[in-house]
């Protein structure tokens, strides 16, 4: 009797995480982030408040970049450490606190797999950080572990329909994000909040924000990114001449959609979630 083949669908291997944990740091270390993380503060003031920090609580900053999180946590008395891994990044941020006269603690740390004791701090605070990590639920958990019992985890993330969202999935186009890697725009969704959070919440509450990027027009914007910005300077680099320019004419159309200024300068809204959990 004849046998007949039966097609199955391969199982795709599992992603080296590791593997993009290292080229995603080499991306934050390239350029100098630090130029366009600054224009970002007024997100870790609106943040702190959302958590109704008070002078005194212990805040730590998860991927803190060039700081923004944590200087506002500082100003707000509260005792603050700053961690990231990129240690070029946690460089601007302590020359910042030092310009302010601001106690801030800083430590190189990898947001999933963070040094510190359970439940160490009343507050954990990321602003557009931990969202690029490749293992959401290692991260996720790792917030979770750190922050006491009826403290609150305080995140700032793009959404995927904002302009940083439709920016990353341009870029996607042109170079291809790795293999099985879930979107780093899941984070600014509560659907993916309530999943990586709901077993360890009592509550879990998020907004829609937007914060604004104003610059001298399309031109300037695209010199800074594509300077300073290390996921466009990196996908820049990866194309030919021809694949430049093709990018760049599709970043342009990418900003005259969201751009509220005509052609005068670059004003666009750009939308991020701003979540508070609560840990029961």
């Amino acid at each position: 009797m004849a046998l007949t083949a039966v097609a199955t669908n391969p199982v795709p291997p599992a992603p080296d995480l590791e593997a993009v944990k290292a080229r995603q740091q080499g991306a934050w270390s390239s350029g100098d982030y630090a130029v366009v993380g600054t224009t970002l503060q007024i997100v870790g003031e609106d943040l702190c408040e959302a958590l109704d920090l008070r002078a005194g609580q212990t805040v730590l900053d998860v991927a803190a970049g060039n700081g923004n999180a944590s200087l506002a946590a500082a100003r707000r008395w509260c005792e603050v450490t700053a961690t990231d891994y990129v240690p070029a990044l946690l460089e601007r941020a302590r020359e910042r606190a030092f310009a302010e006269r601001l106690r801030i603690r800083f430590q190189e740390a990898d947001a999933e797999d963070l040094p510190f004791a359970d439940a160490s701090f009343d507050a954990v605070v990321s602003t557009f950080g931990v969202m690029f990590t490749p293992d959401q639920e290692q991260a996720a958990a790792e917030l979770v572990r750190v922050c006491r019992p009826g403290g609150r985890i305080g995140l700032a993330n793009w959404t995927p329909e904002g302009f940083i969202g439709q920016l990353f999935r341009t870029i996607g186009r042109h170079v291809p994000p790795p293999a099985g890697v879930r979107s780093p725009s899941l984070w600014g969704t509560h659907g993916r909040m309530v999943e990586l959070f709901e077993p360890h919440a009592c509550s879990i509450k998020s907004a829609q924000r937007h914060f604004v990027f104003r610059y001298r027009s399309t031109e300037h914007w695209i010199e800074v990114f594509r300077t300073y910005y290390g996921p466009l300077l990196k996908a820049f680099a990866a194309l030919d001449a021809a694949g430049q320019t093709a990018f760049e004419q599709d970043i342009r159309d990418l900003i005259g959609r969201f751009n509220r200024a005509g052609e005068a300068a670059v004003v666009v809204p750009a939308e991020y979630l701003e979540i508070v959990v609560t840990r029961h």
